[in-house]
């Protein structure tokens, strides 16, 4: 049995970072996360109902909503397998976070805070280099200079982490590491060097839950596994599909080679197309 939750759940997700007695815990993977380039010392939870829900994400994709205390927006989603259009809905959320901060009244200059998407992908980005971490910046295409701070991208491609425990050379790996092995680990590492993974040790504890946790940490196990099969079993249906259509297009050219050879042999199109099967224009142009 495990002795600590599984993250890619939504109540392991969420009770890792988007719970109010835990949230140094997310102060702290941002910070790791933008070393070097900014150091959050607080955040707010918000309603995330100031952003669009579809009923099809629930069960693949679970987000918390924050504000810093510059007031800049981090929206940090757990998606656990790809979807159709899934960068376009990406720049969907953040862009719908930017022009919430439109305010009426002459006195409104555009100030924009930044908004920062932070995508833990489940999963490898089709279309992509497949490496742990993707940042998109909004720049000028030949320069490269940075256009403008507002928008961030930063898509975090777990199954491309592979690296041990004694591999792991900075926080932001230690993170990494934690959390993907998280529900196969007998011991909570990093202790020794980051208080912070102490902490974490006691919250995702599985003993720890109160039988109110555990009722709902048992139906998130479920819909996450649920998940997992109807994600494995599309992808051998799809292999099924694919390995049936190249046989069918095998059985389709062997068919045209022998009414070729049929036909320099002086074979009639009815005979030729007795044996074959193909229509009179496609023998024809043979």
């Amino acid at each position: 049995m495990a002795k600590f939750i599984n993250p890619f759940t939504d109540v392991g997700f969420k009770k890792i970072f988007g719970q109010e007695v835990s949230k140094d815990l997310l102060i702290d993977f941002l910070n790791d996360l933008l070393v070097d380039e900014k150091s959050i010392t607080d955040i707010t939870f918000l309603d995330k109902e100031v952003l669009p829900e579809y009923m099809g994400d629930r069960g693949v994709i679970y987000d918390i909503y924050c504000t810093t205390e510059n007031g800049e927006q981090f929206i940090v989603e757990m998606q656990n397998r790809q979807q159709v259009n899934f960068r376009e809905r990406a720049l969907y959320y953040l862009s719908h976070a930017v022009s919430r901060q439109g305010e009426k009244g002459a006195d409104w200059r555009f100030s924009l805070k930044a908004v920062y998407g932070v995508f833990f992908m489940n999963f490898r980005l089709e279309d992509m280099p497949h490496k742990l971490r993707t940042d998109i910046v909004l720049s000028d295409r030949d320069t490269h200079e940075q256009f403008s701070d507002k928008l961030r991208f930063i898509f975090i491609e777990l199954p491309s982490f592979r690296k041990e425990e004694e591999e792991c050379v900075t926080d932001f790996e230690r993170w990494i590491y934690v959390l993907k092995n998280m529900e196969t680990l007998n011991r909570m590492p990093f202790k020794a060097r980051k208080s912070v993974f102490e902490k974490l040790e006691k919250i995702v504890d599985i003993a720890s839950l109160s039988k109110e946790e555990r009722v709902k940490y048992d139906e998130s196990i479920k819909v996450y596994r649920d998940s997992l099969v109807t994600m494995e079993f599309a992808e051998q249906k799809g292999r099924a599909e694919g390995l049936a259509e190249g046989m069918a297009k095998g059985k389709a050219e062997e068919r045209r080679i022998i009414a070729g050879q049929l036909k320099r042999m002086g074979m009639s199109f009815d005979a030729i197309r007795e044996v074959t099967g193909l229509s009179d224009s496609e023998i024809d142009k043979l």
